[in-house]
């Protein structure tokens, strides 16, 4: 991994870096903001294979972006190339009717900073937009969106977030230090007909002031509260918005 390009790829200026708690947050939301939540290969019938490599020529020298393995396996890397103490965790994503996925459903990353470890994601659409503390029982607000902590058993903690006045739940995990190859089977899984990633491809990614997403369907675009909404009529308008709209080319 060349951790200049990475830097160019996500527009950070490493002009007096630190691997400190300010300069994390500056990362991840520079990430957010230039490599985009997508899942095209799967579409495209590229298999996506669990390594760093793949995801560094992928991201970085392709100009791609990617789904949670890729995307927090990548940033993950990069962490601790830099001097962070950073390590992978299995999460289970909430299916919004009180239950979960499987066990590494979803890649997140816990980094340690001072002996103070904060919840790190760049790979789960639209959420934290910047490190969340691992404090339980604590709001805690980024530039975005409000959220929680919670122990919910003797194992699992669970991560909230606030839409308007209700809680809504995002995923579970345990702070359990994992190996990539550990993700395998579900990488496999979110590949396969069965997975919701295969129902039609999408692709987002945070803006300044809101965020953009492109499907199969339509584009929408919230900037300040302004929403802006027209639909995919063919394979070639998506085409052409995913260019010029997130710098994707076929």
């Amino acid at each position: 991994m060349k951790k200049e390009d990475y830097f160019s790829r996500i527009g950070f200026d490493k002009t007096g870096f630190e691997p400190n708690l300010k300069t994390l947050k500056l990362l991840q939301r520079l990430h957010l903001l230039s490599i985009p939540f997508e899942n095209l290969d799967i579409h495209w019938k590229i298999p996506i294979i669990l390594d760093s490599d793949k995801f560094y020529q992928k991201i970085i020298e392709q100009k791609r972006g990617g789904f949670c393995y890729e995307l927090n396996g990548l940033f993950y890397e990069l962490l601790n190339k830099i001097g962070y103490k950073s390590k992978i965790i299995s999460a289970r994503v909430s299916n919004g009717r009180g239950g979960f996925g499987e066990e590494y459903d979803h890649l997140a990353i816990l980094t340690e900073i001072d002996g103070e470890e904060y919840l790190t994601d760049v790979g789960f659409g639209d959420f934290i937009a910047e490190p969340v503390q691992f404090v339980l029982d604590l709001e805690q607000k980024d530039a975005n969106r409000t959220y929680l902590l919670k122990k919910i058993d003797k194992e699992y903690f669970e991560v909230l977030k606030k839409v308007e006045n209700d809680w809504i739940s995002e995923y579970i995990f345990r702070n359990l230090e994992r190996d990539l190859s550990e993700f395998t089977e579900m990488c496999n899984f979110h590949q396969s007909s069965k997975s919701h990633f295969a129902k039609g491809k999408v692709c987002s990614m945070l803006t300044e002031s809101g965020r953009k997403t492109l499907t199969d369907k339509k584009f929408i675009q919230n900037e300040n509260g302004e929403k802006i909404e027209f639909e995919i009529n063919s394979e070639k308008e998506f085409t052409e918005v995913l260019e010029k709209e997130f710098g994707i080319k076929l």
